[in-house]
């Protein structure tokens, strides 16, 4: 695969495990320990209970000016008559989890590849970064019917096993029943009962059913102990209908006729929508979780290396 090929929006209906393997080198350029200014802009004013990574105490030395006043040590202060403060250092592992969603939903595109696809190459890209950063790796594969859990481990075999799995779900879609309406509170309560505090995850998804009661409430509790990015897939044809007209449409076995002549109804759509935009974001800010829109149209490679791209020198 040539370098100048990470700059293309994913293609196809599903996905092609060669090429996620071979996102390898991208993934190279990219270091997900930089979070940039414009990556902290987007988690919003409210900061999560989350601090980042662990912190180790390391010792207690003098208070100098502009120490942070919440780590005096009152106990050596009263000692020893002079101001003390603790000294913490970054723990320098941590398990990073990669979430791909592969529910019936992101079985859709109407540009360039489904949803799914994008999900499963920003998938590779943050594993395949992670591991060249020496973190651990692991991962959560779900859809409405089943999950698979991969365990952290500092392991090439490991970011492939996540790959193989994401795969073998994405060759599952679509799915005959797709069942479950709140799938995605159950995968977060899934994630809550395997990941460590402490951890960093990448939770990608088209966040449908994000509005549940449960998954406010499971997505809640991570943000206590876990560092979040959001990643949502989303297709242009969500957001606005395509120009009046009528439109064949398919799900690969059934066709259908999409009519789009009623203005009426196009202004409708495009106002749910941009509510629902506008309310998942404004629930992941109040969580301090950061949300990347990551479109069928533009390069996912792109996207990220916007966030975490290598700082120049």
């Amino acid at each position: 695969m040539r370098t100048s090929d990470f700059t293309q929006p994913a293609v196809g209906a599903h996905i092609d495990l060669a090429k996620l393997i071979g996102l390898r080198l991208a993934a190279g350029q990219l270091k997900l320990t930089r979070r940039t200014r414009a990556l902290s802009t987007l988690a919003g004013p409210n900061k999560a209970n989350f601090r980042g990574r662990g912190i180790d105490f390391e010792e207690v030395r003098s208070y100098q000016p502009g120490d942070d006043i919440r780590t005096i040590d009152w106990r050596v202060t009263a000692r020893t008559g002079t101001a003390h403060t603790k000294v913490f250092r970054e723990e320098r592992e941590r398990p990073v989890l990669v979430v791909v969603d592969q529910r019936s939903s992101l079985f859709f595109g109407s540009r360039n590849c489904c949803k799914s696809v994008l999900a499963a190459e920003l998938a590779s890209l943050l594993a395949w970064s992670a591991l060249g950063n020496g973190d651990r790796v692991g991962g959560l594969v779900f859809n409405e019917h089943d999950h698979r859990e991969i365990r952290p481990r500092r392991s090439r075999k490991t970011v492939l096993a996540i790959l193989s799995e994401v795969e073998s779900f994405n060759r599952a879609l679509p799915l005959e029943y797709p069942g479950e309406e709140d799938s995605l509170g159950t995968m977060l309560a899934n994630l809550r009962r395997i990941v460590r505090p402490g951890s960093s995850v990448y939770l990608i998804s088209d966040f449908q059913g994000a509005e549940t009661p449960a998954a406010r409430e499971h997505l809640s509790r991570l943000a206590q102990h876990t560092e979040i990015t959001a990643l949502s897939c989303i297709d242009p044809i969500e957001q606005t209908l395509p120009p009046p007209g009528r439109y064949a449409v398919t799900d690969g076995k059934q066709r259908r006729e999409l009519t789009t002549t009623d203005q009426r109804l196009r202004q409708r759509f495009e106002q749910q929508q941009a509510s629902r935009n506008e309310a998942l974001n404004q629930d992941l800010q109040r969580l301090g979780i950061p949300l990347l829109q990551a479109s069928t149209l533009d390069s996912p490679f792109q996207l990220l290396q916007r966030y975490f791209g290598q700082a120049r020198r």
